[in-house]
C-alpha cells in the first residue's frame, strides 16, 4: 500500500446517531466546552452583522450577499468545538463561520465594500473571503466546491504530519451534487481526517429541499459510505456543540471521517434582496418560532446565566461594534490600481 494511505484501517460499520436537545447527558457534556455568555455573544454578533449587511445592500447599493440568518447556532456550535490547528472550508454563507472563528467584523465589512483593509484586500467581496491566520482557507461560491477540495486538504494534513482536522461546511443543496458522494466516499476509503458539517437549511437557492430529495436526513447518505454520522437540532447551540465535540474527537482519534448534519432553516432569502415570495408563510413562521438566537437568550434568562440588564448591555455593545465596523469600512481606501493583479492565481 502506498505510504500516504497506510493508515487506512479496513471497513468500519457506520451507525447513525440522533441527539435529543433535552437529553441531560448532552447538557452535562457541553458544560466542559464553552461559556454560554461567549457563545451568545458570538451568535448576537453574527445576527447583527448579517442583518446590517442586508440593510446596507438596500440602502447604499452594496453587492448582494447570501446570509445565513437563522443558522447561527450551527456555526457557533461547531466552531466552538474546534482547536486552533483545525482548518475550515466553507461556502457562500460563510459570515457566521468566519465570525465564530474570531474574524474581525470591521475587516469583513471592508472586504464586502471592496476596500484595501479587507481580509483579501477588497478582492473577494462577501463570497470568497479566506483568513489564513484563522485557518479559514476557502470560501467557495460553487455549490459543493469546498467538498471537492476538502479531501486534498485533509490528505495534505496527513502527509505533512500536521495535527489539525479539516472541517467542511456545506448545505443540503451541495449534498445533491455528485461531488458530495465522491468526496465522502474517497474520505472514507482513505480514512481522511474530515468533519463534514451539513447545514441543512431546507432551501437550495429558490428551491425547497423536498423538491430535490426523498429523504429528510442527509446523514443517511453519509452512512452508506461507511462513515459515522449524526443528525442534530441545528437551532440548539448546546446540542450542536456537544455533537460537534464528539464528532471532532472521533476524527482526531483517526477513526475516520464524520458527517454531522445540523437541521436548521434559512430565515432570509437566498440572495439579498429577496422578498421570499416563494416561501410558505406557515413554514417560515414555524421556524421563526425556533429562532436559535431567541432560544439561546431565553434559555440563559430562565437559567439565570444572564440577567435582562446584562443582556441589554450585550446587545447594545454588539450594535456599537457593528456601527464601528461599518464606519471603518466606509473610511477605508479602495485598493490602488497596481494591486489589481497581485495575489491572483491563474
Amino acid at each position: 500500500m502506498h505510504a500516504p494511505f497506510a493508515a487506512i484501517q479496513g471497513t468500519r460499520t457506520a451507525r447513525p446517531i440522533f441527539f435529543n436537545s433535552a437529553a441531560k447527558d448532552t447538557m452535562d457534556r457541553i458544560r466542559r466546552y464553552a461559556k454560554p455568555i461567549d457563545s451568545l455573544q458570538s451568535m448576537l454578533l453574527i445576527r447583527a452583522y448579517e442583518e446590517r449587511l442586508a440593510a446596507l445592500q438596500a440602502e447604499i447599493g452594496l453587492p448582494g450577499t447570501c446570509t445565513a440568518v437563522g443558522q447561527e447556532a450551527a456555526a457557533v456550535g461547531v466552531v466552538a468545538a474546534l482547536s486552533d490547528d483545525d482548518l475550515i472550508l466553507t461556502n457562500h454563507r460563510s459570515a457566521g463561520h468566519l465570525l465564530a472563528r474570531g474574524a474581525d467584523p470591521a475587516r469583513m465589512m471592508a472586504e464586502v465594500m471592496g476596500k484595501r483593509t479587507g481580509y483579501c484586500g477588497g478582492k473577494s467581496g462577501s463570497l470568497h473571503i479566506s483568513v489564513k491566520a484563522l485557518g479559514v482557507i476557502l470560501t467557495s461560491t460553487i455549490v459543493g466546491g469546498e467538498l471537492s477540495l476538502a479531501t486534498g486538504v485533509a490528505l495534505s494534513q496527513r502527509m505533512l504530519g500536521r495535527p489539525g482536522i479539516v472541517v467542511c461546511f456545506f448545505g443540503d443543496g451541495a449534498a445533491c451534487e455528485g461531488i458530495f458522494h465522491e468526496s465522502v466516499n474517497l474520505a472514507s476509503v482513505w480514512n481522511l481526517p474530515i468533519l463534514y458539517v451539513c447545514e441543512n437549511n431546507q432551501w437550495q437557492a429558490f428551491v425547497h429541499r423536498r423538491e430535490t430529495m426523498h429523504t429528510d436526513q442527509i446523514a443517511a447518505w453519509g452512512a452508506r459510505y461507511g462513515i459515522e454520522t449524526a443528525t442534530v437540532d441545528g437551532n440548539d447551540f448546546e446540542v450542536v456543540q456537544a455533537a460537534a465535540a464528539e464528532a471532532a474527537a472521533h476524527v482526531r482519534a483517526n477513526a475516520g471521517p464524520f458527517l454531522l448534519e445540523c437541521s436548521t432553516y434559512r430565515l432570509r432569502g437566498h440572495f439579498e434582496p429577496d422578498d421570499q415570495s416563494y416561501v410558505d408563510a406557515a413554514e417560515l413562521a414555524a421556524w421563526r418560532a425556533k429562532d436559535p438566537v431567541v432560544r439561546m437568550k431565553d434559555r440563559m434568562l430562565r437559567s439565570g446565566a444572564i440577567q435582562a440588564e446584562a443582556l441589554a448591555r450585550l446587545e447594545a455593545e454588539t450594535a456599537r461594534r457593528i456601527d464601528a465596523a461599518i464606519a471603518f469600512a466606509k473610511d477605508s481606501p479602495h485598493p490602488d490600481l497596481d494591486q489589481m493583479t497581485t495575489a491572483v492565481y491563474a
